[in-house]
């Protein structure tokens, strides 16, 4: 077979088989819009989970691409290079930061964060504090470790045993937060919205209360904030709308808005726990990937752009009332600015998928959060004519499952 003639079928034959794509195959975008080898055209609603925040094709990233690819890709960490430390100077004058260390993906921010946390207990306290706290539905990405730190055992079974000193808690749950954590806990980490758990936002006095938790035992809190960060909720970091700040921030998805690029954001004392030789990484960091987040960073904090975010919220939660009037398939729509769940009720119970798929067929590309949440995180720049056309289709698909009413 000639080795440039490939379809979906291909993937089948030589992939790994750990993931099932849909059966249509992207191959340019821009904008909002994306279009398969067929010419076949889609509204974008999942950003490829929620990571083009600033849609496909954005001229000035590509003009970004495109001078720091001329100049230097990758140069490895004996060397440090300018854009990432214009890089790590931005990301930190927009939060409580005073240190960045940068990473390939968000499992490895979480790593690097996780990792951070049992150095900082080991180094001040001992062996004996090693502990971390996290929450039942959470994902925190496909590492060994992260994995088995997030709530979804189905992700972690079968590989032996994992790494001890992780407990997870019930989500929202103050009380059980107080109760377990204690001198033990090194660390807990936490989505302030729940993403792959259902888009699930945290009560502001549930945070506050794992502020005070930590606070109380010499533990450090961390936000896992790779889905909301970068502006996704509306602001630039999801933590500055909760009036709890964290020791250490995750962040990457939107950060490059899909060029591979995660980091972690600490404080300058906790960072010094991480000597020369404690942590590292091949490409993190490299040149070109932080010249284009940089860019992006400068994009999406703009005041104007956050505040279009939330207005997209509201107009894309005002039109799922729509749908829901007309077919009766939601009981809760929940989330922040633009990451948005909408739960299926009783009626439509599991088939979530079924909603996606349809969508599909209708020219719409869309996420789901578990078996009963559709999720929509599209562009925080869609246009609002996208945006119609793009609920305009789903209508159709919701024809298609639910039947017209």
């Amino acid at each position: 077979m000639n080795d440039q003639t490939v379809s979906r079928q291909t993937f089948d034959e030589v992939m790994v088989p750990c993931f099932s794509p849909a059966p249509f195959v992207p191959d340019r975008g821009e904008g909002s819009r994306v279009w398969d080898t067929a010419g076949r055209d889609y509204i974008d609603f999942a950003c490829g989970i929620a990571v083009t925040s600033l849609g496909h094709a954005h001229p000035e990233l590509l003009k970004v691409l495109h001078e720091q690819g001329s100049k230097l890709w990758h140069i490895g960490n004996g060397y440090t290079n300018e854009p990432v430390l214009r890089l790590a100077k931005k990301l930190e004058s927009l939060s409580f930061a005073d240190r960045a260390f940068f990473a390939n993906s968000g499992a490895e921010a979480n790593e690097a964060a996780l990792k951070l946390a049992r150095r900082v207990a080991f180094d001040r306290h001992g062996e004996q504090k090693a502990e971390i706290v996290s929450f039942t539905q959470s994902f925190h990405g496909r590492t060994f470790f992260t994995v088995s730190v997030g709530g979804q055992p189905k992700y972690s079974e079968g590989f032996g045993p994992i790494p001890q000193g992780i407990i997870h808690l019930p989500y929202n749950d103050i009380e059980a937060a107080k109760r377990a954590i204690g001198p033990q806990t090194c660390a807990v980490i936490v989505e302030p919205v729940q993403g792959e758990g259902g888009v699930i936002p945290a009560d502001p006095d549930f945070l506050k209360a794992l502020r005070e938790a930590c606070d109380a035992h010499g533990a450090l809190l961390i936000f896992d904030e790779v889905q909301t960060g970068v502006g996704r909720t509306g602001t630039f970091y999801a933590y500055e709308d909760t009036g709890v700040t964290p020791d250490i921030l995750t962040t990457a998805k939107a950060l490059g808005n899909g060029f591979p690029i995660g980091a972690m954001l600490t404080t300058e004392a906790l960072a010094a726990h991480f000597k020369v030789g404690v942590h590292g990484t091949t490409y993190g960091g490299n040149p070109l990937g932080a010249a284009i987040a940089h860019k992006v960073v400068e994009l999406i904090s703009d005041p104007a752009v956050l505040a279009g975010v939330r207005t997209r919220g509201e107009a894309i939660r005002a039109k799922l009332a729509a749908l829901n009037e007309r077919f009766d398939v939601f009981n809760e729509v929940r989330g922040k600015g633009l990451l948005i769940g909408a739960q299926l009720n009783a009626r439509f119970a599991g088939r979530a998928k079924d909603f996606n798929a349809a969508a599909a067929n209708h020219g719409v590309m869309m996420l789901i959060a578990g078996p009963d949440v559709l999720r929509f995180a599209p562009s925080l720049i869609m246009p609002e004519a996208d945006l119609n056309e793009g609920f305009a289709r789903l209508e159709k698909a919701f024809e298609d499952v639910a039947g017209a009413r």
